[in-house]
């Protein structure tokens, strides 16, 4: 056997150690961002036969279901998940249970996630406050009564849990609006002297007036797109009006905003279509719905052709982690004085919507703050707002940065109930009504506020 030379081998040991000191280190490979994906979930959220809904009991199913749908966006920090559900509302410790739950199963902040409604009127009304205080007082929970509600929201945690592993990587992002025509107009009609005289409500038998103009509105349907490539991985489409063609019918349905999801379902397959209700607080179909049955196809396709026509304008951009953002305003939502009378009531309740309404005053004294966040996609900034808005703070919002695409999402926490501007508190109408609205006037400023302040960039522009 051949001697080790361990002489040779030190010396080469104390050569390299030496060339070593002198050069400069090695760098570390550069940190690559992380990938964006995207993962969908969508569950059955139809009551039962027997169940209660917002105004009646249910007595039968239709052909379409009520839907709870979203998506999950990783990659870009704590992940962010948005959900649209067919109820007319979730409110108070319901928003807060639904938001804490599917923040859980997304691994994320409660802050990263944006739960709204689209508020058809055939469908459930979920409030976990109301639910309690009524049976407190010894009252039933009529509408209120959550054994559905938690089982949807057990059902939308397990579909967040397994679509995580399923989710798609995100290359690109498309943008595209269209104008829906003969759907959307003003509920408040104005006589003479500046007020309000009439409410042309979404179902309107009064051709007086339907002829009326169709009044403030945004006639704009935005969509948003992530894609995988060349192919579409979820939709996410923003118009605002009141979604109610005919209800009270005891048959849970979606109506015209869900018979025009379905069919860009149809006509883009494979890709999750997810639909939010605007600032649709004072907007709705009256002047194109005299409440014929008939008229909820024709409404559907109509919104369906703004739908289509906006997918055909889309224009696609890549897009990555660092053009990506999230950023959240807690604000202040000043109760109306009128609810004070209301909390005197010692439980005895004249409806169980009064104790939703009392709910919300109690939080607002104890301190709650609602969140008003912004979803920041490349050059688009989606809107998530509480309550039913006026359209006014949607057309505040796009006119103040007309250089960028803007969304907005109303209907989250429904706490609120309508939200209206300063001036509509003193022009009159059924919204803004001590029985319709329970925020004050004073509300204007502080949505607005917080409004400029997510649309402004750190640089102040």
């Amino acid at each position: 056997m051949k001697p080790i030379n361990r002489s040779f081998d030190i010396a080469l040991f104390l050569m390299l150690v030496c060339a070593s000191v002198g050069s400069a280190p090695l760098s570390a490979p550069a940190a690559t961002p992380p990938a964006l994906r995207l993962a969908t979930f969508d569950v059955d959220a139809t009551p039962p036969v027997g169940s209660h809904m917002a105004y009646d009991p249910v007595t039968n199913k239709w052909d379409l279901g009520l839907r709870a749908r979203g998506v999950v966006l990783l990659g870009a920090g704590e992940p962010i998940v948005l959900c649209a559900v067919d109820w007319i509302g979730i409110a108070n410790e319901g928003h807060d249970a639904f938001r804490g739950a599917l923040a859980r199963a997304a691994g994320t902040e409660t802050s990263r996630v944006a739960l709204h409604t689209l508020h058809q009127h055939d469908a459930p009304d979920c409030d976990f406050s109301a639910e309690r205080i009524l049976k407190q007082a010894g009252m039933d929970p009529v509408q209120y009564e959550g054994t559905f509600h938690r089982q949807v929201l057990s059902n939308l945690v397990a579909a967040v849990t397994e679509a995580l592993p399923r989710a798609q990587p995100v290359t690109h992002v498309g943008l595209g609006e269209a104008r829906v025509e003969r759907v959307a107009s003003n509920r408040r009609i104005f006589g003479p002297d500046g007020k309000v005289c009439c409410v042309r409500y979404t179902a309107c038998k009064d051709a007086e007036l339907r002829a009326a103009p169709e009044g403030t509105i945004d006639p704009i349907v935005s969509v948003v797109s992530l894609w995988n490539g060349e192919k579409p991985v979820a939709v996410l489409s923003y118009y605002a009006t009141h979604p109610q063609s005919y209800y009270r019918t005891g048959i849970p349905n979606p109506d015209f905003p869900g018979l025009a999801r379905f069919h860009r379902d149809l006509a883009v397959p494979g890709a999750l279509h997810v639909h939010f209700n605007g600032a649709g607080g004072n907007i709705g179909a009256g002047k194109y719905n005299d409440g014929a049955a008939t008229n909820r196809l024709s409404l559907a396709q109509r919104l369906e052709e703004g739908m289509r026509q906006a997918w055909a304008n889309t224009k696609r951009d890549a897009i990555e982690a660092t053009a990506i953002d999230w950023t959240v305003e807690t604000v202040a939502l000043p109760p109306s004085k009128h609810l004070d009378a209301l909390d005197s009531k010692e439980g005895k309740f004249a409806t169980q919507w009064e104790a939703s309404r009392v709910a919300w005053l109690r939080r607002c004294r104890a301190g709650h703050k609602a969140e008003v966040a912004c979803l920041k996609l490349g050059r688009a900034r989606i809107l998530h707002m509480p309550g039913e808005l006026f359209v006014e703070y949607q057309l505040a919002a796009k006119s103040h940065r007309p250089d960028l695409f803007v969304a907005m999402a109303a209907y989250g926490d429904y706490a609120p109930w309508y939200i209206g501007t300063a001036v509509a508190y003193e022009e009159g109408g059924y919204e803004t009504e001590p029985r319709s609205s329970n925020v004050a006037p004073e509300v204007e400023g502080v949505l607005m506020g917080a409004i400029k302040k997510l649309l402004t960039d750190p640089a102040g522009k």
